[in-house]
Order: structure tokens, then C-alpha cells, then sequence
């Protein structure tokens, strides 16, 4: 599936590729209706029906994904709310292994979110993602998202990476085909991003239900230097 003797730096998404994303679906679909409805007196049932209709507006731009954004057009405490919720932030249960190999076999790993700042935050909180991966990103920093080239071409500038020795990890197939626009070689969907939902069928690129397989092909191909008596 993927060539691993090729690949020295692996771009992971957060949310559907590293982190159950039933937790951003429930809130997003379910708990902040719900609240919004609460406060504001409108029905559930309205409530439901706007928000989805914004988010299809939005999708892909980065208001979508900015917490402030939503904060005020609401005049709700985002952040907040999604701390009503925390429980159901999770690690995918193949992620941790999946991600020890990765830092065992000497490849460099970049997280790269569109997920705001805080959100980003609050899932470093509630999950153990800091302790495999160093270096963070949310495009935030860029004011340009993953679905934009801009985002790759300074992402790249910041970065350094070759994108003929680069892997990039995302469930979102729109931004796996901007990647692959941008000239990534290596590209990796994930076809089961929330663990509530059937997993999808995706032909457009290679993809997984579970990193497992990919490990031992991985710890093969070690980017580290061989060790010398």
C-alpha cells in the first residue's frame, strides 16, 4: 500500500485520523444545537436546521473551524461547551502503537489541524497526543486551511519537507486531493474516521481501518542510522 522506504516525514491530521471523531460530530450536530437551543428559546428542531445550513456554507473556510468565529455568532462559550463533552475525546485505539512506530523507526511527525487553537489545546488535555508528536500545527497560524494550497506552500516553507519523501494522513478527502495537487507524493486516507458511523468506501486513494498492518513495514524501513560496533 505505501512504500515506506520512501517516506522520511509523515503530516497527520487530528481529528478523524488520530482522534475518534464521533466527539466533533456529536458536538457539532447534536450538543451545540442543543445548548444553542437552550439559550436562546428557538426550537431543537430549528436550531439543527440553521447550524447545518451554515456549516455547508462554511465547510472548508476557516470560520468552519474558528472557535471565535462561532463564539460570537452565536454569543456562546465555545470552548466551554465542548468541555461539557470531553469524555467522548478519544485516541483511536490503533493510534498509540501506530504512533510509537512512527518515533521508533526515526521519521520526523507533524500534526497539521485545522482544528482552532484552543480546540487543539483541549484535546492535547484530554489525550496523550503530546507525548508521540512534537511539533503541532493548526493552520490557524496560517489563516489558511488544509483545503487551500496556500496552506502547502507555507507549510512547506516552514517545514523544509520534500514532497516526494512525504506522507500525509487525513480523512478528508478534499484535502487529501489538495495535498496530492500540491504535489505530496504519499497519500493515506482513513475510511472509518468516526468509530459511530459505517466505514466508507474510498477509491480515490489508498485506505485504512487500522494503522496495525502498516506497522511492521514501518519499523522495517527505519529512517535511523544503522548501529555500528
Amino acid at each position: 500500500m505505501l512504500d515506506w522506504a520512501q517516506i522520511d516525514t509523515v503530516l497527520l491530521d487530528m481529528d478523524g485520523t488520530l482522534l475518534d471523531l464521533h466527539f466533533d460530530n456529536h458536538f457539532w450536530l447534536e450538543h451545540l444545537p442543543k445548548r444553542w437551543a437552550d439559550i436562546s428559546g428557538i426550537s431543537l428542531a430549528d436550531a439543527k436546521t440553521q447550524l447545518q445550513s451554515e456549516y455547508a456554507e462554511l465547510n472548508g473556510k476557516l470560520q468552519w473551524y474558528c472557535l471565535d468565529y462561532w463564539g460570537e455568532r452565536l454569543q456562546l462559550p465555545i470552548t466551554e461547551l465542548k468541555r461539557e463533552v470531553m469524555d467522548k475525546i478519544q485516541m483511536r485505539p490503533d493510534v498509540p502503537a501506530f504512533l510509537t512506530a512512527l518515533k521508533q523507526s526515526g521519521r520526523d511527525i507533524v500534526l497539521v489541524t485545522n482544528a482552532h487553537p484552543d480546540s487543539l489545546s483541549l484535546k492535547l488535555e484530554r489525550t496523550d497526543l503530546a507525548k508521540y508528536i512534537s511539533n503541532l500545527i493548526s493552520t490557524h497560524e496560517f489563516g489558511v486551511t488544509k483545503e487551500s494550497q496556500a496552506l502547502w506552500q507555507k507549510l512547506q516553507q516552514q517545514l523544509g519537507f520534500n514532497n516526494a519523501t512525504t506522507l500525509f494522513v487525513d480523512d478528508s478527502l478534499p484535502i487529501l486531493a489538495a495535498a496530492q495537487q500540491f504535489g505530496i507524493k504519499h497519500l493515506l486516507a482513513v475510511a472509518n474516521p468516526d468509530s459511530q458511523q459505517p466505514t466508507r468506501t474510498i477509491s480515490e486513494f489508498p485506505a485504512i481501518t487500522d494503522y496495525t498492518p502498516l506497522l511492521q513495514d514501518i519499523l522495517a524501513h527505519s529512517k535511523l542510522p544503522a548501529a555500528t560496533n
